[in-house]
């Protein structure tokens, strides 16, 4: 099943989608009220209502060494950073670069976001926490990430996590194709399995030390080949049994 949020009546609303048609629903995951929206005229917005967007540094091997980062061992444990609600950005809503980076980066992930209230997860109750899974593009001011004390510009500035299109409720997230696309050229192509600490570790490491609550949202790392966006750019996200995520850079 798909669950997509959207603007209605001046009111953002979540439907789940069948076929071509958006049925409205009583909250993410909720009955159907009986008024329907055709897909091509739905206003989509970020499908998460988050007090929190957690993020997962470093998670990809090959990531780790095309930034250099891999003179010692493989992290012990996973690399966590936040971004705000602030960081939302629709699907296919357009970015503006930023004139304060020189050097503003794309990184495509796989993104889920939680169902139910989550503490102290056991690996056999981590994923049944998991509303869906959809396509992240954590945006990244690359210079500024080695001056900030905490990423928070780098990270967390307005707009900086474009999410989408819907979520996708019935996936194992363990073996899934991550590509990212810059103007139609693959840049980034991983899967799931290349992941350090995968989303079950993930979820049960995070939930030690924080409640995650039901809208919250878990970007779970980066695959290698990330690179450098100009204005006029184009990133597609395609997350394997999900679909894309598409934000042009203005």
């Amino acid at each position: 099943m798909k669950l997509a949020r959207m603007m209605y009546g001046n009111q953002a609303r979540w439907g789940e989608l069948d076929g071509d048609t958006l049925h409205l629903t009583g909250g993410m995951g909720g009955p159907r009220t009986g008024e329907q929206v055709p897909l091509d005229r739905a206003a989509l917005l970020a499908p998460a209502e988050p007090s929190k967007i957690v993020c997962v540094g470093r998670n990809y091997l090959d990531h780790i060494r095309e930034l250099g980062n891999d003179s010692g061992d493989l992290p012990k444990e996973p690399g966590i950073f936040l971004k705000g609600p602030n960081a939302l950005a629709e699907p296919g809503g357009t970015v503006q670069r930023p004139d304060w980076t020189q050097n503003f980066h794309f990184e495509g992930e796989l993104a889920l976001v939680i169902g139910t209230q989550a503490r102290h997860l056991t690996p056999d109750s981590a994923l049944s926490h998991v509303a869906g899974y959809t396509c992240g593009l954590d945006l990244t001011a690359r210079d500024l990430q080695k001056t900030d004390l905490q990423w928070f510009r780098a990270k967390a500035a307005d707009r900086f996590c474009p999410l989408g299109p819907w979520l996708e409720t019935e996936l194992d997230p363990r073996d899934l194709r991550v590509q990212t696309r810059v103007n139609g050229e693959t840049r980034q192509d991983g899967r799931t399995s290349q992941m350090i600490f995968p989303v079950m570790d993930i979820l049960v490491y995070l939930t030690r030390f924080v409640t995650l609550e039901p809208g919250d949202v878990v970007l779970t790392g980066t695959p290698e080949g990330v690179g450098p966006l100009n204005s006029g750019d184009v990133v597609e996200v395609e997350v394997q049994g999900v679909g894309v995520l598409s934000t042009p850079i203005g």
